[in-house]
């Protein structure tokens, strides 16, 4: 891969209807030592993270969206959705190719991703997991898979 490819290569994780500050806080603390380019929220449900110790909110860009639709107007062109979800048609994490430029999506645990986010995403991905698993946890992975398995496309 060339360097210039390289260099527009980027992502961002978020969360939406974050429940618990300590979740949102641990996600930004991984994204910030994974190599997210930026983080965001989309809903009502967060508030000051304690636990980013790191204070990755003034270490890279956060973004905070009302509503999904303002969130999906707002993405920067080319960039791909990925949802992250149980579900049938989402691919396997162990297989998926990530995308140069994307943003990931998490849900709250007690909801997963709205109606609108799921049928919204260009990609869906899950893990090989009959439950759901905790949101900073599970951001955490798919960050970690995207820093081994490069993206290609």
């Amino acid at each position: 891969m060339s360097t210039n490819n390289l260099e527009n290569e980027f992502f961002g994780i978020g969360i939406q209807n974050g429940k618990t500050p300590e979740n949102l806080g641990v996600l930004w603390r991984s994204a910030q030592n994974m190599g997210a380019s930026f983080i965001f929220t989309i809903g009502n449900r967060y508030a000051k993270q304690a636990c980013d110790t790191h204070n990755a909110v003034k270490s890279m860009p956060y973004y905070h969206y009302d509503t999904f639709d303002e969130f999906f107007k707002n993405l920067p062109k080319g960039v791909r959705l990925v949802g992250v979800e149980l579900g049938d048609t989402a691919h396997h994490l162990e297989t998926f190719e990530h995308p140069r430029r994307c943003a990931y999506l998490l849900g709250a645990e007690d909801h997963g991703l709205s109606k609108k986010a799921i049928q919204k995403s260009h990609f869906l991905i899950k893990f090989k997991s009959t439950l759901s698993l905790n949101v900073a946890v599970a951001g955490s992975i798919v960050m970690y898979d995207r820093g081994i398995n490069k993206p290609r496309s």
